[in-house]
């Protein structure tokens, strides 16, 4: 059952966990491909979904309706991936994806049924093809393509959970495409719905994970590290 964004404020802010839950639970899959998508690692992607949430549910107070809250959480962990990759890596890709974010910014689910066992294998296959040439793209196109091609996020949204103008997502996209196309010959746009699943035990972990670290009665006392 779908929440509006103004219930599940109304009830986090009155210290509701199964709210937290119910928040979680619809943005989990989405906010884990964004990570991924920046991090490209699984482990590294669920901890930065996971500090997302918890900077975000102690601080929302500071969520002023502009955009919707799975924008609002996007760009949250969006800064959280990016801060880890900086963290990560300090000389190499991040400073190029800084300068170019500045410049711009200034002017799971389960296997489908097969017809065989082989059928199956190969759609694996292509689902691994799939992620590694998506971990390949350049990082600013990468973020852009994962938000609007595999979480079909439109190109207002994805503006802003990236803080970007509209016209660079569009470019990026395109760009991202074409490298793409380039990479896997234009042959497996009917599975992007398998890549990077995010369910079952998964989902199940970060929920509990992030619930364990924010008790109800903190959130928007803007308890914990300022939301970027």
């Amino acid at each position: 059952m779908l929440h509006t964004d103004s219930e599940l404020l109304r009830r986090m802010r009155g210290g509701d966990a199964a709210a937290f839950a119910v928040l979680m639970r619809q943005n989990n899959r989405r906010l884990y491909r964004l990570a991924r998508g920046i991090l490209r690692d699984e482990g590294d992607a669920e901890e930065a979904v996971q500090e997302g949430y918890v900077r975000a549910l102690t601080h929302l107070d500071e969520f002023k309706g502009q955009a919707s809250l799975a924008s609002w959480l996007a760009r949250i962990v969006t800064n959280e991936a990016l801060g880890r990759l900086r963290r990560r890596r300090p000389s190499v890709d991040i400073a190029d994806v800084a300068e170019s974010l500045a410049a711009d910014s200034a002017n799971g689910g389960s296997e489908p049924s097969s017809a065989s066992p082989e059928h199956a294998a190969a759609r694996r296959e292509i689902r691994r093809a799939i992620e590694h040439a998506i971990d390949a793209l350049p990082a600013p196109f990468r973020v852009v393509f994962v938000l609007r091609a595999v979480e079909q996020l439109s190109t207002a949204e994805t503006a802003i959970s990236l803080g970007i103008p509209e016209e660079t997502v569009k470019t990026r996209l395109h760009r991202a495409n074409r490298l793409l196309r380039e990479a896997l010959s234009g042959e497996f746009a009917s599975i992007w719905d398998d890549a990077f699943p995010f369910a079952g035990a998964r989902c199940d972990r970060l929920v509990a994970g992030v619930l364990a670290r924010v008790r109800p009665a903190d959130a928007g006392a803007g308890v914990g590290a300022s939301v970027a």
